[in-house]
């Protein structure tokens, strides 16, 4: 019985002994204490900074526009003739999209040129007539004007007859159609929509903040909604104000689209590089602390917690960026921070 319980014993220590070697491995490696421990003193955690490459990319949201896009419409009033596109294919510049009946106009047509052609000849007649002293300028001139009056007439119905054939202003995608044949169409409906999708254009809006650090041509990324795929943006146009409502600027890009995979209307996720800096100072973002006036940091300095305190322009999921207050090969503490106080001692341990 005595060694049943002997045995039991045996084997707690040993599970004790191998649960305290694994905590210990799992604890992560750290240097050398930067400064002596003595007796009651705070243990914390610090990093040395180095200079490091530093990108500053802001995520935004946008929309994907056409390049280019129309409600196509008759300026003239009619009966649809002739439908001479299909749903949603590509239709080139100048192309017949639709004709309405014209039989009136060119009725109106044939009329006209009679009267042209009566008034060209009441002119020349007059014209010979002034040549002999046969009548006066006044009746040359009152024949001219008739003949100039007619030609007016035949130019407007010819005018008049083209409106009566649609096209397309511009090569692109034509979308669902809402007419048929024989439908008396007015200028206030539309016929269909008319896209150019290749490129297309990327609408978006920076904080004010960042509008001097934009400019035209520079590049970015983007993606959209049920794709991995990153896509290429240049900057073509910047809104030359700032939205007082909103304190940002409109921008837009323009993007490649030759498998026409980016839809006009969908929702884009942009990311904007702005300035690169070679030699920058970063600290992990759980060293720096807000304060009434801003923000403040812990620098060793002889073996003390010193209190510091720093500008931060711009951050990331990990880091900050210092412009002022830290430089580099100063060590910034990252633990206990909301423990110690302005001249502390503390014993420090370097993380790698």
């Amino acid at each position: 019985m005595k060694k049943k319980y002997l045995y039991i014993a045996i084997a707690i220590v040993a599970v004790a002994f191998i649960s305290y070697r694994l905590t210990r491995n799992d604890k992560p490696k750290v240097a050398a204490p930067t400064s002596p421990q003595e007796p009651g003193m705070m243990e914390v955690n610090a990093v040395i900074v180095a200079p490091r490459e530093f990108s500053n990319i802001i995520t935004l949201s946008g929309s994907i526009e056409p390049n280019e896009q129309v409600q196509i419409r008759s300026e003239v009033s009619g009966i649809v003739r002739t439908l001479s596109f299909r749903e949603g294919t590509a239709v080139q510049k100048g192309q017949v999209l639709l004709r309405i009946d014209d039989s009136e106009l060119q009725a109106q047509l044939i009329q006209a040129q009679s009267s042209e052609k009566l008034a060209e000849d009441n002119e020349n007649r007059a014209r010979l007539l002034l040549e002999k002293e046969a009548i006066s300028q006044q009746e040359y001139d009152v024949a001219h004007a008739d003949y100039q009056s007619a030609k007016a007439q035949t130019v407007l119905i010819r005018a008049q007859i083209a409106k009566t054939t649609v096209r397309a202003p511009f090569s692109g995608k034509i979308g669902l159609r809402s007419i048929s044949e024989g439908e008396y169409l007015t200028p206030t409906t539309v016929v269909a929509n008319l896209l150019s999708v290749n490129p297309v254009k990327i609408l978006f809006s920076v904080p004010e903040k960042y509008s001097g650090q934009i400019q035209v041509g520079q590049g970015l990324t983007f993606g959209i909604s049920g794709s991995d795929t990153k896509y290429h943006a240049e900057i073509y146009a910047i809104e030359p104000g700032v939205d007082a409502t909103t304190r940002t600027v409109s921008i837009r890009a323009i993007a490649e689209n030759p498998g026409e995979q980016l839809f006009p209307g969908s929702f884009a996720r942009i990311e904007l590089p702005l300035d690169r800096m070679e030699n920058a100072v970063l600290v992990p973002t759980e060293a720096v602390i807000p304060i009434q006036n801003g923000k403040q940091v812990f620098l060793l300095k002889d073996g003390k917690a010193t209190a510091i305190p720093v500008e931060a322009e711009n951050r990331t999921r990990s880091d900050v960026l210092i412009t002022s207050g830290v430089n580099i090969g100063d060590t910034v503490l990252i633990s206990g921070i909301m423990s110690v106080t302005d001249g502390m001692p503390v014993a420090v341990q370097v993380v790698e």
